[in-house]
């Protein structure tokens, strides 16, 4: 799937206006003192500490911090205040040598190539204990009657806003038909799943305001978004499709399978 990538989305970046010595010294004490209490906050919940019975509130705390942390480096380097965007970004090289998950990714990787499987296995299982959302990647690709579905997710700093609970996704989706009939997009059906296990529905006629055509041997693509109010999640679905060289035909769901909606990417060019 290298051939997903996606592409910015326009200039998202965050907004910022010319101000004055003092307000933007207050802006930074402001997000400082915002980021130590969150930070402190997760240490309580484990992090660090080698703790097993580490919890998804406390990953997601930590994803959280890890947002602001950002976005308080685009805003020192907005504002000029080079020396502070300097000190935030080695506290973000620190954050991201020591995140339990990026850490446990790193050491279940390097099991793999050595063949140690059940130092694997050990790393996985703990993976799953802390952040259940971190071992599904943000990329799927399913297969139904002929139809692949081939999906790619991205986190988008720029339209985020961390400081108000707000994460927002774009995703790109390949739709190939590699069967010997003509179908056509009829719905869409989507289950979003937040880091805190909230679950929503979404339908919709056709996607991005067309029900195309898909013709044997090509494919559609398209783009869109997901915002979140947590720095990770998850999304599958379905596609309802019609064959349209047969009259009377019934219509046939076309899964999408699983992908992770994650702050902190994957191992396949998405990642922090």
């Amino acid at each position: 799937m290298q051939s997903l990538s996606i592409k910015s989305l326009g200039d998202l970046r965050l907004l910022s206006s010319t101000t004055t010595n003092r307000k933007r010294e207050w802006a930074n004490c402001s997000m400082r003192r915002r980021v130590t209490i969150l930070a402190c906050a997760s240490e309580r919940n484990g992090y660090g500490s080698g703790r097993e019975d580490s919890t998804t509130s406390s990953f997601q705390s930590r994803s959280h911090t890890y947002a602001l942390l950002k976005q308080q480096m685009e805003v020192a380097a907005k504002s000029e205040d080079y020396k502070e965007a300097a000190r935030i970004r080695d506290s973000l090289k620190l954050f991201e040598e020591e995140e339990p998950v990026l850490r446990l990714r790193r050491l279940l990787k390097e099991a793999i190539a050595d063949e140690r499987f059940k130092d694997a296995a050990k790393y996985r299982d703990e993976l799953k204990s802390i952040a259940p959302h971190s071992l599904l990647k943000c990329s799927s690709d399913a297969t139904t009657l002929g139809i692949r579905v081939q999906v790619r997710s991205v986190y988008i700093e720029g339209r985020s806003q961390p400081s108000k609970g707000l994460y927002f996704f774009a995703y790109r989706i390949r739709i190939s038909n590699n069967s010997d009939q003509p179908v056509q997009l009829l719905r869409r059906h989507w289950i979003i799943t937040d880091g805190n296990g909230k679950m929503e529905n979404v339908w919709g006629s056709g996607v991005v305001g067309e029900q195309p055509t898909i013709l044997p041997g090509t494919s559609f693509e398209y783009s869109s978004a997901c915002p979140l109010n947590t720095p990770n999640g998850r999304m599958e679905g379905d596609f309802e499709m019609i064959h349209i060289d047969k009259v009377g035909s019934r219509s046939f769901n076309v899964a999408s399978a699983p992908f992770s909606l994650s702050l902190l990417g994957d191992d396949e060019g998405n990642s922090v």
